[in-house]
């Protein structure tokens, strides 16, 4: 689940029951720490990241909140990410793009085939999400490739979200990072089911 990244309004948002589950829409509360993690960033910014575990007071699931731009188990933040997959959609090859985003190119490959791997499934998803939010939705047409067109599926569902929730400080991959629960290179995602959650109660007073 993602939340701000601002650990002190998180522990506000947990202490008010402002958090809810995205399972079962119960309470969130406090369940301890996940691990330490080293962040690496766009320009060589790296930081340290220890996200907050919780526990459902409903259906007393756990859930790891990750900040946003923050991906499960990947030590770049979404922007990288988001970087290498748009230059790959454009044209460039692993090695090239490696180059672009200054990370190794097995790092690399590994992200393009995961996403290459679910390239439909994602196109399909963030489509479905850009015309459940948008009020006249605009869907982009063929790309030259399906890689290409799930990218710009994410990036025409981004700005439909920012747009309806008025999000002005948030890049397009940051939402996308945000909509997935930070799962978005995970191989269960995207879920099999309908966008029932999106609806007019926000779901980004948590998320940024």
């Amino acid at each position: 689940m993602t939340v701000n990244d601002d650990p002190a309004g998180v522990e506000r948002q947990l202490g008010a029951g402002g958090l809810c589950c995205p399972g079962c829409q119960g309470r969130l509360t406090g369940w301890g720490w996940a691990r330490r993690r080293l962040i690496r960033g766009e320009a060589g910014r790296r930081w340290l990241v220890r996200p907050r575990r919780t526990r459902c007071s409903g259906c007393a699931a756990t859930h790891v909140l990750l900040p946003v731009g923050v991906l499960v188990r990947r030590a770049d933040e979404i922007g990288v990410v988001g970087r290498a997959l748009a230059a790959t959609a454009s044209g460039l090859g692993a090695r090239p793009v490696a180059a672009v985003v200054d990370r190794p190119l097995g790092t690399v490959r590994g992200w393009l085939r995961r996403f290459a791997g679910k390239a439909e499934q994602v196109r399909a998803w963030f489509t479905g999400l850009l015309v459940a939010v948008a009020a006249d939705p605009v869907v982009p047409g063929p790309a030259a490739t399906v890689f290409a067109d799930a990218v710009a599926a994410i990036e025409a569902a981004a700005r439909a979200v920012a747009d309806r929730f008025a999000l002005r400080m948030v890049t397009a991959w940051q939402v996308a990072g945000a909509v997935s629960g930070g799962r978005l290179l995970s191989p269960d995602w995207p879920p099999d089911r309908p966008l029932e959650w999106i609806n007019t109660s926000s779901p980004w007073s948590a998320a940024v």
